[in-house]
C-alpha cells in the first residue's frame, strides 16, 4: 500500500512500469543487478533436505544465469548480473521459475544500480574502489 494525495493506494506494478516508462528509455539502460533466490517449506510430494540446504535450488538458478551469455559474478550470498533492463529481468524471472519445484515458496530479495549510457560497470567500479583504496585522500 502506498499514500497518493491522502489516500491508500495497492501496489500495481502496471503504474510502475508507466512510471519507468516516463523516467527513462529502458531500452539502451545499463544496470547492474543482484539478486538471491531461494526456496522454502517443502515441495511438493517431497520433503525439504535434512541440513536446510538449498545449493540444488540455487544451482538450478545460477545455472540460467550462465546460459543467458550476460556478464555475472555469484557469490555466497548473492548473484550480479549486467545488461539493459528487460534481458536482466527476463533472466531473474526464469532463474526464479527455476528453483519453485525445490519448494512450497521462493523468496527473491533484488538490488539494482540502474545507469542509463554506462557497460561494464560490474568490474568497473570495483576497479575505481580497488585505485581509492591504494590511493588515500588522492
Amino acid at each position: 500500500m502506498t499514500e497518493e494525495g491522502g489516500h491508500r493506494v495497492a501496489w500495481n506494478p502496471a503504474r510502475f512500469d508507466q512510471s519507468l516508462d516516463q523516467s527513462f528509455d529502458r531500452k539502451g539502460s545499463s544496470m547492474i543487478l543482484a539478486f538471491s533466490v531461494a526456496p522454502s517449506g517443502a515441495p511438493a510430494g517431497g520433503a525439504e533436505r535434512a541440513d536446510a540446504s538449498v545449493s540444488d535450488a540455487v544451482a538450478e538458478a545460477v545455472r540460467v544465469v550462465r546460459a543467458s551469455g550476460l556478464p555475472h559474478r555469484t557469490s555466497s550470498m548473492f548473484t550480479e548480473i549486467e545488461g539493459e533492463w528487460d534481458e536482466v529481468f527476463d533472466v531473474v524471472k526464469r532463474a526464479t521459475e527455476a528453483v519453485l519445484p525445490f519448494g512450497s515458496r521462493v523468496s527473491l530479495v533484488m538490488k539494482a544500480d540502474i545507469r542509463p549510457g554506462y557497460e561494464g560497470e560490474m568490474d568497473g567500479k570495483l576497479e575505481r574502489l580497488e585505485r581509492a583504496i591504494e590511493a588515500p585522500g588522492e
